[in-house]
């Protein structure tokens, strides 16, 4: 039965430690300001914060629609279902395209009532305008066609039409592991074992360019893998990135070292957001003015709670 507490669970993931470092108070609305503001008798600020935290722009948006569609397209190979080719798999993803741009313009009073289940996009949110800006529109115009041929030709897709070697285990579910008492979650976007070579691979598709934080996540990953299933070796694990922009992967080589830096990671991170607790067992956090905001007007500008730090503008 869910049970409706006053403060959060503790948890740590990459995306929560990353916010951690970019704004504190972005990291108070996100994780405790948000918290229970989907109820309807929540305070109109944690409704606001909910609301605001439900903002997503056109790359991400792009991105998730990019990561659903590659779900269901392996879901329908696995269980033996017709697959979509690529221009039906193109038209899918510019229906949701302009789903998301039509709730975001004209079904606002929908998304301020149930921010959850409609669309908005920060762009048409804080332009106050109906349209989006040109250059957005051409970038993911010109990413589409190529991320989807990229997908249908990558090394990974081409191993799920062989399924009949392949066992696979679990893709895009939140998991964690468990350490001191606090859930670290990874979600992975694919993970199965090849049983003619006996590997374990873990997929994570990119539908941007390979950043600095990819061996970190990976690490977590393969972390995760040698908990759940008892595995020995980091050679029996495969972590591949399919960077489908520019239609190449890598495959990391990832060693014991690359494993103890991100325990450290995560464990100096989690140590910095307990000092930001009023009272650790409950997750109460101290009082909203001692999370200071971030001073970078870039960052800002590409914030989701604008409203709530600049209320004049």
């Amino acid at each position: 039965m869910f049970e409706i507490k006053h403060y959060p669970e503790l948890s740590w993931s990459l995306s929560r430690h990353k916010t951690f470092l970019t704004c504190l108070r972005k990291y108070c609305y996100d994780y405790y300001t948000s918290h229970n503001g989907w109820l309807r008798d929540a305070d109109s600020l944690a409704r606001q914060a909910y609301r605001l935290k439900k903002i997503t722009n056109l790359e991400m948006f792009f991105g998730s629609i990019i990561h659903d569609m590659i779900y269901q397209t392996i879901q329908d190979v696995l269980s033996n279902r017709s697959v979509i080719d690529e221009s039906k798999f193109v038209e899918e993803v510019r229906r949701h395209l302009n789903r998301g741009f039509i709730e975001s313009t004209r079904k606002e009073h929908l998304w301020q009532n149930r921010p959850k289940h409609y669309t908005m996009f920060h762009e048409i949110y804080y332009s106050q305008s109906d349209t989006l800006p040109d250059k957005k529109v051409k970038k993911i115009t010109d990413r589409l066609h190529k991320t989807i041929q990229n997908f249908y030709a990558s090394k990974s897709f081409a191993e799920v039409l062989n399924k009949e070697r392949m066992q696979f285990m679990e893709s895009e579910k939140f998991r964690y592991m468990t350490v001191n008492g606090i859930k670290i979650f990874v979600v992975m976007d694919l993970l199965y074992k090849d049983l003619q070579n006996n590997k374990w691979i873990i997929v994570d598709w990119k539908t941007g360019k390979s950043s600095d934080e990819d061996r970190n996540q990976l690490a977590l990953y393969a972390l995760y893998l040698r908990q759940k299933f008892n595995i020995g070796s980091l050679d029996d694990i495969i972590i591949r990135n399919e960077y489908l922009l520019e239609g190449t992967h890598i495959e990391h080589k990832l060693t014991e070292q690359d494993l103890i830096n991100v325990q450290h990671l995560y464990q100096i991170s989690m140590e910095q957001m307990q000092m930001q607790l009023m009272d650790p067992e409950q997750n109460k956090p101290k009082s909203f003015e001692q999370f200071p905001m971030q001073e970078d007007p870039r960052i800002c500008s590409q914030c989701n709670y604008q409203e709530l730090c600049f209320p004049s503008l």
